[in-house]
């Protein structure tokens, strides 16, 4: 067949996600404070976007920044955060979080706008004495209790407080300095000595050296390069470090093992002693730099709310603590292009933020409807704790809101619901189902485990339970269950075998005996 050019048109369908979908999906599975760095991004490149609890209006404006039903109608297809937040997606008396937004927006509108509604300039002297006024500032700022809180110590700025204190010699300093940065957030060197040597340019024997006064700090066990070590250096500021306790910390595997009648030969006690030197064992500190902040811990807020309601059931409502409070900023639009400048820029500016809104209210929605779904699934376990644990996956609950598993797959994704049973991620009401005995309904993957667990608490140690016997209770309790997978459930929740427990068991009685 000859080759030829030629001209021919073809017609095709072909499904394309644009940027803006892409980030419509982003934001579903982001967390709160990802979000709130995405809005801040945003906010900082658009100036038809500002937050709606700072800076409502600005010195040189006629008019807040807002986005009202009637600015939002002379723009076809526009939607606006009032009509988002309003009461209609809210299955289960979300309204009450609506009206709480809204009168914290109106009362942040009332601040800057007197009853007449004129504006009132920032630097009014009114404004002026209101701040000064305030305690904690003489020049306007805010009271912030945060100044006044103590600073976090590390655990390198503990130690490099005590160096000064033990080592004289400059060039020692400069090697203890450098063994600091190598230290983890247990307290624990992980440096190689001569390695370390050869970087600072003297001999190994001297870096022992300074690592041997440096083990003499608190707090006590820092700088062990092992738990054998931290426990015998410990051991050692107590005068504790005999040779029988020697023999004990450097057989640490027959101890977790339990394994008393070799231990006993090895550091030649009897029982009684042995079991002693266990309890001293148990009250040292394994990670000794465990004691020291190593970073700025975040406190988890619920994005959903569950309570119990008046009327009978279960109240789901958004935290409103959690919603991104974005207005757009419609009469500046409107009065800049009307003047014809930059109207192109300022178009494309507001498109994007009405993106932005409806995504946002979108987000909401959506985990709104799964958390619903979800309340509704685990209602008994609500009622009666663990043990009523349903087992559910995302088709279930894609298929009842009438979503596809990735969204709620998505939204499920470090999103957190405070109920009367506690704080948990929406993925922990997911299990796996379990079957049951004679075709009974199945079981929680979570409450077999919390089962497991209370069989094992309630053993004694005379009648101490092995995994036969767990399974054996378990489908009496109505529960079938492989011997294999009550052995997984158990190292899981670190559970030893029960070997383990009966020494433990018959040892820690013999102690409360004594």
């Amino acid at each position: 067949m000859a080759l030829s050019a030629n001209l021919s048109l073809r017609q095709t369908q072909s499904l394309m996600m644009s940027p803006q979908l892409m980030q419509s999906i982003q934001l579903l599975q982001m967390t709160r404070a990802e979000l709130n760095q995405f809005i801040a991004l945003e906010v900082e490149k658009n100036p038809l976007l500002n937050f709606a609890n700072d800076g409502e209006y600005t010195a040189g404006d006629d008019e807040p920044f807002s986005h009202s039903p009637e600015d939002a109608g002379a723009d076809d297809g526009t939607d606006n955060r009032e009509d988002a937040l309003s009461s209609d997606w809210y299955d289960n008396g979300g309204s009450a979080s609506t009206s709480r937004l809204n009168d914290e927006l109106d009362a942040n509108y009332t601040n800057v706008f007197p009853d007449d509604g004129a504006p009132q300039r920032l630097d009014a002297p009114e404004l002026v004495t209101q701040w000064k006024s305030m305690p904690g500032s003489s020049e306007g700022a805010d009271y912030n209790l945060d100044d006044f809180v103590a600073g976090q110590v590390s655990l390198c700025d503990h130690l490099a407080q005590q160096i000064p204190f033990v080592l004289r010699d400059n060039s020692d300093s400069l090697i203890a300095k450098c063994l600091v940065d190598q230290l983890d957030d247990c307290g624990y060197l992980q440096a190689d000595l001569v390695q370390a040597a050869e970087a600072l340019g003297t001999s190994p024997a001297r870096v022992e050296r300074v690592l041997a006064t440096l083990q003499s700090l608190d707090p006590p066990g820092v700088f062990a390069r092992s738990l054998a070590e931290c426990l015998a250096i410990q051991l050692r500021q107590k005068d504790r470090y005999d040779p029988a306790m020697q023999a004990l910390v450097e057989n640490l595997e027959l101890l977790a093992r339990r394994d008393f009648a070799k231990l006993k030969r090895l550091c030649g006690v009897d029982e009684e002693d042995l079991l002693d030197m266990h309890a001293e064992i148990l009250q040292l500190n394994p990670k000794p730099g465990s004691g020291f902040e190593a970073g700025v811990s975040e406190a988890i807020m619920p994005d959903v709310v569950v309570r119990a309601s008046s009327e009978g059931g279960w109240l789901v409502e958004l935290n409103p603590d959690t919603l991104p409070r974005v207005l757009v900023n419609q009469s500046y639009f409107s009065r800049v292009t009307k003047n014809g400048e930059d109207h192109a820029f300022l178009s494309d500016c507001l498109q994007t933020a009405n993106w932005l809104t409806r995504s946002l209210d979108q987000r909401a929605k959506t985990i709104m409807k799964v958390a619903s779904e979800i309340v509704r699934q685990q209602d008994a376990f609500l009622l009666h704790g663990v043990d009523y644990l349903r087992p559910l996956n995302l088709k279930t609950v894609a298929e009842a809101i009438k979503m596809h598993e990735s969204t709620v797959s998505r939204v499920t994704s470090n999103k957190y619901m405070l109920t009367p049973r506690g704080l948990f991620e929406l993925k922990y009401f997911f299990t796996v189902s379990i079957s049951a005995v004679a075709g009974g309904d199945s079981h929680s993957a979570e409450a077999v485990r919390h089962k497991i667990r209370a069989l094992i608490l309630q053993e004694s140690p005379e009648a101490v339970l092995s995994d036969d016997d767990i399974v054996d209770m378990l489908k009496k309790g109505g529960v079938d269950l492989a011997r294999r997978t009550v052995a997984k459930y158990r190292e899981a929740m670190n559970i030893a075998s029960s070997v383990q427990r009966r020494r433990e068991k018959r040892a820690l009685a013999k102690v409360a005996g004594s």
